[in-house]
């Protein structure tokens, strides 16, 4: 798919130079700290040593003193407590950290995860009833709740409790909890509005601590399952949550719970040099694929586990359910994509929908996704589940999917996401009428811009501009993600040095050294499915690439590497 290259604006040669010099960077550094809008030393101090000490006051949350009042009596009164949580990475985390945290002070303390398949998302009937068949008062839900209503009210009705921990979109109504800690309430002046879920529970224990006189440190070892739920959720890595990301992943690196460090071994990823991209796409998709696969419980059995020889079979097991699930996300990937292909009628639509009765409703949300690579449109995929059709959905750049879903919830039993992500159940009955109401939604709100696929560079550079202290000083930018993401470039008329070679299972991948009329010095370079410009490339025709920038390890020496998203021969820049 042929996509546009756009150029951020940069910041004025004076204000350039004026930054650089007040830091000691060099001009493209200083550009790059404008764009993200840093603009003066004091504010490059914090970007690039985040200190925890800029953390906001838990208690500017609403409704969180009324949760730490309502959580002390429990604990003072030795009540039954559930810890309940959705069962992807930022459910399962928040309930491992809760769960660790409160294990040590009450003494008849449960969790549950509800099944993606009999129960669905979110907070269910049989969880209650579990929770009192268990004898609990108190329930603590994280990563779901913000638009139980119904299910809070059949809880009271037991005389159960609810604290709720959540970061999604409310709905018109609150429900009659204890206490709803939600950033995204409307009547909640908390300073950040962003959290994962797991990052609101990680502010309910910090309020807990402070009114105990429970010490920071004694704490902040959480924070390395709050860094992967927010790989994992892809919240904006900015503000509190860079500062608690930067922290997790120094404890990550240096020392990780018994359970994490079960399931980076399993998936290769050695603490150290561990960086967000590794808990993206290494250790996130196996703690999901319990959900996925099984049961979200088995994550957090992992998790919370204290024994290492009974992590690491745990892990095994995990990363068996993530190969399965990679088995099932290709194949129902290419089942799609060949519909795709045999139904030429969706070429003129401007939103995908997708139903197949017998599709894995474990994988559908990474197959929208996916879907997305290949179609650059609004992606719903849909299967069947307990009588009802289940479907994840999944924007483009800059379109408001829920706001889409939600002009469609009249023909919608439940529904639920954010901007775009989003999740939803049907009547069979109401399908066609929902494809035709999403469609129009779609049209109704989608602007020209997000309708083209487009790759924002932050600067155009030479490849002799890549020197290793440039890249040290990049380096300190991480870590990176939504709102601070890996820096992109732009250079132009590179040519291969002769090397070019496909590679893979498929031969689809391309291994370069390139260079450039302005460097002497060669640079490897890696092409993901990019196979098609081998024969131009190998003939040494000049040719522009918009890239990032790795390090790569081979045979113990490391050097900088090019990871190219994307080539072009004839490239106009907005």
């Amino acid at each position: 798919m042929q996509k546009q290259w756009t150029l951020k604006p940069s910041a004025s040669h004076e204000r350039i130079e004026e930054l650089a010099k007040a830091i000691n960077v060099s001009n493209p550094i200083a550009n790059l700290l404008l764009q993200r809008g840093i603009t003066s030393y004091e504010e490059a101090r914090r970007f690039f040593r985040p200190d925890l000490k800029f953390l906001h006051d838990p208690f500017l949350m609403k409704d969180m003193d009324l949760a730490v009042s309502r959580l002390g009596k429990a604990v003072q009164n030795q009540e039954h407590v559930m810890v309940y949580g959705d069962y992807d990475v930022d459910g399962t985390t928040s309930v491992a950290m809760l769960f660790s945290f409160l294990r040590s002070k009450i003494r008849q303390l449960h969790y549950y995860i509800p099944d993606r398949y009999l129960e669905g998302y979110g907070i269910s009937y049989k969880g209650i009833d579990a929770a009192q068949e268990l004898g609990c008062s108190l329930i603590i839900a994280l990563d779901c709740g913000i638009k139980a209503t119904q299910k809070v009210d059949y809880a009271n009705e037991k005389d159960i409790d609810f604290i709720i921990c959540d970061h999604h979109e409310p709905g018109e109504y609150l429900p009659k909890a204890v206490a709803v800690l939600d950033p995204k309430r409307p009547d909640c002046q908390y300073p950040f509005k962003e959290l994962s879920a797991c990052g609101v529970g990680f502010k309910l224990i910090q309020a807990y601590a402070l009114r105990n006189e429970i010490p920071f440190y004694k704490i902040e070892h959480y924070l390395d399952l709050v860094v992967v739920s927010i790989a994992s959720d892809i919240v904006p890595i900015v503000d509190e949550n860079r500062i608690m990301a930067y922290y997790g992943l120094k404890r990550l690196n240096s020392k990780p719970r018994i359970g994490l460090k079960a399931i980076m071994d399993v998936a290769g990823a050695e603490p150290g040099n561990l960086k967000i991209n590794d808990l993206v796409f290494k250790v996130g998709p196996r703690i999901n694929a319990a959900g996925r696969m099984e049961q979200g419980r088995y994550s957090v059995d992992l998790l919370v586990c204290k024994i290492k020889e009974h992590a690491s079979a745990m892990a095994g097991r995990i990363d068996d359910d993530n190969t399965e699930r990679k088995w099932f996300d290709n194949n129902i990937t290419k089942e799609a994509l060949a519909f795709l292909e045999e139904n030429p009628e969706f070429n003129s639509k401007k939103s995908t929908v997708l139903y197949n009765p017998e599709w894995h409703k474990g994988v559908i949300g990474i197959v929208a996704s996916r879907l997305i690579d290949y179609h650059y449109k609004p992606t719903i995929v849909l299967t069947k589940s307990n009588g009802f059709i289940n479907g994840s959905a999944r924007s483009v750049h800059g379109f408001n999917l829920y706001q889409a879903v939600e002009k469609c919830q009249h023909l919608l039993e439940n529904f639920g996401g954010h901007m775009y992500a989003a999740g939803l159940t049907l009547k069979e009955e109401n399908l066609e009428l929902f494809k035709e109401c999403f469609e129009q939604a779609v049209c109704d709100f989608i602007l020209p811009d997000s309708e083209i696929q487009r790759i924002e560079a932050d600067a155009e550079i030479s490849l002799g501009e890549i020197r290793p202290r440039f890249y040290k000083v990049l380096e300190q930018f991480e870590p990176y993600g939504p709102g601070n993401m890996t820096p992109v470039f732009i250079a132009r008329d590179v040519i291969d040095t002769g090397y070019a070679q496909c590679v893979g299972s498929d031969c689809e991948h391309l291994r370069l050294y390139l260079t450039d009329s302005q460097t002497s010095s060669s640079f490897a370079a890696i092409a993901f499915r990019q196979a098609q410009f081998f024969g131009q490339i190998k003939d040494k025709q000049p040719f522009d690439i918009c890239f990032n920038l790795d390090e790569n390890t081979y045979k113990g020496k490391t050097s900088i590497q090019i990871k190219i998203r994307d080539i072009q021969t004839n490239t106009s820049v907005e």
